[in-house]
């Protein structure tokens, strides 16, 4: 078996059970039925995760910021230099991103990964290098990657999330690095969900309208040049078209995150997606194995207009709304102490009965 055979083996479905003690005991507690609103319905969620009720609590937390670079980024499709990606990964070592600030303020873990970026990277505390290629090839033109490369990708994603549980992580989130990965994203959610690329192509980083009109037509392309369309006889439900689309239009980072997913959900060990990346790898994950979407929390909706088309998708509803786009995992970070709550919540708050309170419901 390979390293991602065996993970998707191990997943199963949410516990049923353990969902409805866990509503239960919320309809118990010392407040009105419902006043918690998506807390309640995470509280759930995290109790199926773990098969237990009440769930443990998702901590500590690990942020993993998988780091890659894309092939796509010569058709100018951002106004970010390629090397601000390599920057990037010495500021998230160093401590300095939004990422290390809001990771401090959750009391998460940063690892940094290198799986594919297009420079070498010297050694540094905190850095794990899983460097698979020096970036991806254009997907505008072709396959980004080869099959042996997405799978060696998604194995990285494994091996993170199984290091970090290992190591004690109770909770992971998703983090991401890459310039012009918000294009692969794109070209990613149009496969999977059937999008068209002018509904679900954003402004990434910041571009002009006529590099948005641009980019929109990059993307098409890619799909055409993958043949990743249905009149094209793909269907992302069948494994194979589904790692397809994964190399075809994917970066190496999306790769790794979905193998991340896939580890956590194996593990019974719930994640929490950051923004349009995170989603898109997800749509991956959930591809190849539909009972991982139960694992997964959205941490947010970004302000990318992809990322509501794919939460719809994977039937997530987001924590919070803060029209939020740098990725990084930022979103995922700010999430974790209301998934937090929820969970104190199920532990501490006092039932009806134990507290002497009546309940109008009787």
């Amino acid at each position: 078996m390979t390293p991602l055979d065996e993970t998707i083996s191990a997943i199963r479905p949410a516990d049923r059970d353990a969902m409805a003690r866990a509503r239960e005991h919320q309809d118990r507690l010392t407040k009105p039925r419902g006043a918690l609103g998506a807390l309640e319905d995470v509280a759930v969620r995290l109790a199926g995760v773990a098969g237990v009720c009440p769930p443990p609590m998702p901590t500590p937390a690990a942020l993993a910021i998988f780091a890659a670079d894309h092939g796509v980024h010569a058709q100018g499709v951002s106004p970010w230099p390629q090397e601000v990606t390599t920057q990037m990964v010495a500021n998230f070592l160093a401590g300095g991103a939004v990422a290390n600030a809001f990771a401090a303020s959750a009391g998460a873990s940063v690892t940094v990964v290198d799986v594919g970026v297009a420079s070498d990277l010297p050694a540094a505390p905190g850095l794990r290098a899983r460097k698979v290629a020096y970036g991806t090839a254009d997907l505008s033109l072709g396959p980004a990657m080869t099959a042996d490369q997405a799978a060696a990708a998604l194995a990285v994603g494994v091996e993170t999330a199984r290091e970090l549980i290992e190591g004690g992580a109770r909770c992971l989130i998703t983090g991401d690095m890459g310039i012009a990965n918000t294009t692969a994203s794109a070209a990613l959610i149009c496969a999977y969900t059937g999008r068209e690329a002018a509904e679900v192509t954003g402004r990434g980083t910041g571009i002009d309208d006529a590099t948005h009109q641009h980019k929109i037509g990059v993307v098409r392309r890619a799909l055409e040049a993958n043949r990743l369309r249905e009149t094209d006889g793909f269907a992302p439900e069948r494994r194979d078209d589904a790692l397809r689309a994964l190399a075809s239009v994917g970066g190496l980072e999306h790769a790794a995150i979905a193998g991340f997913i896939l580890a956590a959900a194996a593990a019974r060990v719930p994640v929490i997606l950051d923004g349009v990346i995170a989603g898109s790898a997800a749509l991956a994950a959930v591809a190849l194995a539909p009972a991982a979407a139960s694992y997964c929390v959205a941490g947010h909706r970004s302000a990318e207009p992809g990322h509501a088309a794919t939460l719809d998708h994977l039937g997530l509803r987001p924590l919070v709304d803060l029209e939020l786009r740098l990725g990084e995992g930022t979103g995922g970070l700010l999430a974790h102490p209301l998934v937090s709550a929820a969970v104190r919540v199920m532990h501490e708050v006092a039932t009806f009965d134990s507290a002497g309170v009546t309940d109008k419901e009787r």
